[in-house]
């Protein structure tokens, strides 16, 4: 097949499997947004395709009638003749690639769910895993219909029947990136929903909440007492040593060293201080924590790593708080060791 230098477009069918059977046994691709009707009615612009979503859909958010806008806009007007689409299937794990046949076409009968169709000639289906994980990744994209850019050449390469150098997995520098950005996005999460959810003493629940998990009797103290929170022990009338002090800062910026000797004032005999902050510390602070032996700085990325070590002790109302769920992900150190 001479794929020429025209678009290759990505585009994803739902998770009903409707959309599946229908690009499949019908030969086509199609687009939900059923309550729009027919949109080769509509005038050869944005603003047109801006007013009628805007309108057919008033509850929907502003920043989000331009994206599903222009999905339909170059779904009726941009995509053209000749040019490549790519299906990545959730149902059979292909990733489906053909070749635009047809201009389009409204179509609420066939498949009322998804009347805005264009006819497809699908020429090959390749198993996921014969792809780098970098073009798994573009295609994985989190809307409907878009152009693939960054991988054009492996799906052209793909769609002639070429067959791309396999590269190890453990040299794929996208698994890596993959697993960071799912990381990071889970931090993101967190400490977003702390902040936002917990200011000031809901904070101190949470962290005590934490400290039990953890293994510790903790307990808030009097609200009048400046610089400790939270009172934590081993033992459970709270008379033995080590008694540990701790301060907790709900805001998002840096503490200072000040109010880190704040909290070690407040230390005597053997008791230990504990600071945690959703923020971070300043470089004087953490010079001045780190030359105390009973003292521990926390900041907000460490307090993310106790979370989701102590996650699975947590009761019902504290996981309703962070709502997670167990995944795997490839460990870059591990696949580098191999």
């Amino acid at each position: 097949m001479d794929t020429g230098d025209g678009n290759i477009w990505g585009i994803h069918g739902g998770r009903t499997g409707d959309a599946d059977s229908l690009f499949l046994t019908k030969n086509c691709i199609a687009l939900g947004w059923d309550e729009v009707g027919d949109l080769g009615a509509l005038a050869a612009t944005r603003e047109a395709f801006k007013a009628r979503v805007a309108e057919t859909y008033p509850q929907k958010k502003p920043g989000a009638i331009p994206v599903d806008a222009g999905q339909l806009f170059r779904f009726v007007h941009e995509m053209k003749s000749g040019d490549a689409v790519i299906y990545p299937s959730k149902h059979d794990r292909q990733v489906h690639l053909g070749r635009v046949e047809g201009g389009y076409v409204y179509d609420p009968k066939t498949e009322p769910s998804y009347p805005h169709r264009r006819s497809v000639k699908w020429l090959r289906s390749i198993p996921r895993t014969r792809f780098t994980q970098g073009a798994l990744y573009e295609i994985g994209a989190a809307i409907s219909l878009f152009l693939v850019r960054n991988y054009a050449d492996e799906f052209r390469s793909a769609l002639e029947g070429k067959s791309a150098p396999v590269t190890p997995v453990t040299q794929d520098e996208t698994v890596a990136k993959v697993a960071k950005d799912i990381e990071e996005q889970a931090e993101d999460f967190v400490l977003k929903r702390l902040a936002q959810e917990l200011k000031g003493v809901p904070l101190e629940d949470f962290i005590i909440h934490l400290l039990r998990c953890m293994g510790y009797q903790a307990r808030s103290t009097p609200k009048n007492e400046p610089s400790v929170d939270v009172i934590a022990h081993k033992d459970v009338l709270g008379v033995e040593q080590p008694i540990i002090k701790v301060q907790v800062k709900s805001s998002e910026g840096a503490v200072t060293d000040k109010d880190v000797s704040a909290l070690y004032g407040k230390l005597s005999g053997g008791e230990s201080g504990l600071f945690i902050t959703l923020g971070s510390f300043t470089p004087p602070a953490r010079n001045f924590g780190s030359s105390k032996a009973n003292l521990r700085l926390i900041d907000g990325e460490e307090l993310v790593e106790l979370i989701f070590q102590y996650y699975e002790k947590f009761d019902s109302r504290h996981r309703a708080l962070l709502p997670l769920r167990r995944v795997y992900i490839p460990d870059p150190a591990d696949t580098e060791a191999e």
